[in-house]
């Protein structure tokens, strides 16, 4: 009898329109359809990385509860309709995008002036609507990151007044579901085909995100690849490595001050104050160090590199 597991096929396309694909994996060993469906669709939804705005800056409003004269919608409304416009933020470092416009005026995303490094995917988003002859400047911050980060995580520091502060949905990902059905290989039929649907908002193709995670995956699981491997001799080694590092700290104790190589002023402050070996200097923290005559932050400076140079340190505080 045959033990080997088969081998699945590489995915191929079943349908793909616009932003939404499904895939197919077909002759996965049974049971391996869900395990391997479940994990691409958390790592779909949770580890692509994306851009979104995270701050923003209207003139001569304060915070998002206000209305401005002349533009229909409320601030609130203005900010909800910035989240649905999809970012591709080339680089790591945040962008600041800007909006200048006179009314009256229809305000979508293709009104935003944009450095090179941000392109949008849906240009003709709805902003809002100016009337008369009202001007209307916006200031936005786009970051780069993974999911979703409420406000608080991604405001650190105080923010400046006028400047408002936003949940971001970073995700590039809007749906992503998985089917398996039973197959026929070879004499059995209880094997699994796997199907993926993937919908983007636009910023990456389906396809780019499917390969996108597999290979997450993969690099994942190459990480753990023999972590049981000379487990024993490990911790061997690593108990000898610490008892020689026990006995050198011994050793290393009974240094006198004098030999530490500090400054004569220092050392002979720390003489007179009874402490005469290196064993002595760590149990002190280094304010009690500084309620010693003689004793500065420069002296506390020159006894941390000393200790360090023997395996030592000061106590904390």
């Amino acid at each position: 009898m045959d033990y080997q597991i088969t081998l699945p096929s590489k995915p191929h396309v079943v349908s793909e329109e616009g932003t939404q694909g499904v895939y197919e994996i077909d002759s996965l060993y049974p049971g391996y359809g869900h395990t391997l469906g479940n994990s691409l669709r958390r790592i779909i939804l949770s580890s692509l990385p994306g851009a979104a705005v995270t701050s923003v800056k209207i003139e001569d409003v304060q915070h998002e509860f206000a209305t401005i004269d002349g533009v229909r919608e409320s601030v609130m409304e203005i900010l909800l309709n910035l989240k649905r416009v999809h970012f591709t933020l080339h680089g790591d470092d945040a962008q600041t995008i800007r909006l200048s416009v006179n009314g009256p005026k229809t305000v979508t995303a293709a009104d935003f002036q944009l450095p090179t490094q941000v392109e949008i995917a849906n240009p003709d988003q709805h902003i809002c609507d100016i009337a008369g002859k009202t001007s209307f400047e916006l200031e936005a911050t786009i970051e780069r990151g993974l999911g979703y980060v409420p406000r608080e995580a991604l405001t650190k520091e105080k923010v400046d007044i006028g400047t408002i502060a936003l949940d971001a949905t970073f995700t590039p990902i809007r749906r992503a579901n998985y089917e398996v059905e039973n197959m026929r290989v070879g004499d059995r039929t209880d094997f699994n085909r796997l199907r993926i649907l993937i919908e983007t908002n636009g910023t990456i193709a389906p396809r780019e995100a499917l390969e996108r995670s597999i290979e997450m995956m993969i690099h994942q699981l190459k990480a753990i690849v023999g972590f049981q491997e000379g487990r024993e001799d490990e911790a061997l080694a690593s108990s000898s490595a610490a008892s020689a590092d026990d006995e050198s700290g011994k050793d290393s104790a009974k240094i006198k001050v004098e030999d530490l190589g500090l400054p004569a002023r220092t050392a002979s402050a720390l003489t007179d104050a009874g402490i005469k070996t290196a064993a002595g200097l760590t149990r002190k923290s280094a304010s009690a160090l500084k309620e010693l005559d003689g004793i500065g932050d420069k002296a506390v400076a020159d006894i941390e590199n000393a200790l360090a140079s023997i395996g030592l340190s000061l106590k904390g505080e």
